[in-house]
């Protein structure tokens, strides 16, 4: 039976595989709620000797688009005194001692692209598009990207996807190492399953050894890159760069940027 934290439920299975999901269908826009929900679910599992590797998963067209520029709502992209709550919860991601493979349908987009970088793997399909698309928008990038996308696809390959915003498809991601595993959407959750399970097959205590070496160090680099991105991201949001790009994205038309 499925334990629920808010909008994330977390199912066990006997084959020491959590899913972890997150019910805000279709988009599954994020705030401090959900991360923290998200977090709470993990730190969990930590103390779950039954469980060895996390599946994370989204109900619906989306993986995670991001928050909502779009509206005033819980998932505004920033309260007025900045991410800074957000992204201590977010921090907390990295902290899990578990294997987390990400399963990615859909928009992976901003704050979304985030959470999925903060996972071990990403299983996505070929309709599954990822975009760092805070230039785009007048806005600093935030969620630790200055760490975690380097990281992943190689600080050129970040450079280009920082500064231009555009949208890489399921094909290329898994070209440059964005994606581990490209399936068809349809063997999305199976895949997932299959890498999660084969993790969890080695012995335990060594695999949680070996990510504390390897990612051990991560949350704390998180967690400083998280102060500038917030610091950058109130700064910018003050501009009118910043209102033009959320009003033509809403809009859905190219912004015309001034500098100011």
């Amino acid at each position: 039976m499925a334990e629920r934290f808010g909008d994330v439920t977390v199912e066990v299975g006997e084959d020491f595989v959590a899913e972890v999901e997150i019910h805000r269908p279709p988009n599954n826009f994020f705030d401090a709620v959900l991360i923290r929900n998200l977090a709470d679910a993990y730190s969990t599992l930590d103390k779950d000797p039954a469980c060895r590797v996390i599946i994370l998963s989204s109900e619906g067209k989306h993986f995670c688009a991001g928050a909502d520029f779009h509206q005033e709502s819980d998932a505004a992209p920033l309260p007025s005194e900045g991410a800074a709550s957000l992204y201590q919860e977010a921090v907390r991601l990295f902290r899990s001692e578990l294997p987390v493979v990400a399963a990615v349908q859909g928009a992976a987009i901003g704050g979304g692209l985030g959470v999925a970088c903060s996972a071990d793997f990403r299983v996505g399909a070929p309709e599954a598009r990822f975009a760092a698309n805070f230039a785009r928008l007048g806005f600093h990038q935030g969620f630790g990207l200055s760490v975690t996308l380097p990281r992943i696809v190689g600080e050129q390959r970040a450079l280009e996807m920082l500064y231009t915003g555009r949208r890489v498809a399921g094909e290329e991601a898994e070209r440059i190492g964005l994606l581990d595993r490209l399936v068809p959407l349809d063997g999305l959750r199976s895949a997932a399953r299959d890498l999660a399970r084969e993790i969890a097959a080695s012995a335990p205590l060594a695999v949680r050894s070996i990510r504390q070496t390897m990612r051990g160090h991560l949350a704390d680099e998180v967690a400083r890159a998280t102060e500038r991105e917030d610091a950058e991201q109130m700064r910018l949001r003050g501009t009118a760069d910043f209102a033009e790009g959320t009003k033509a994205s809403f809009e859905r038309r190219d912004p015309v940027f001034t500098g100011r």
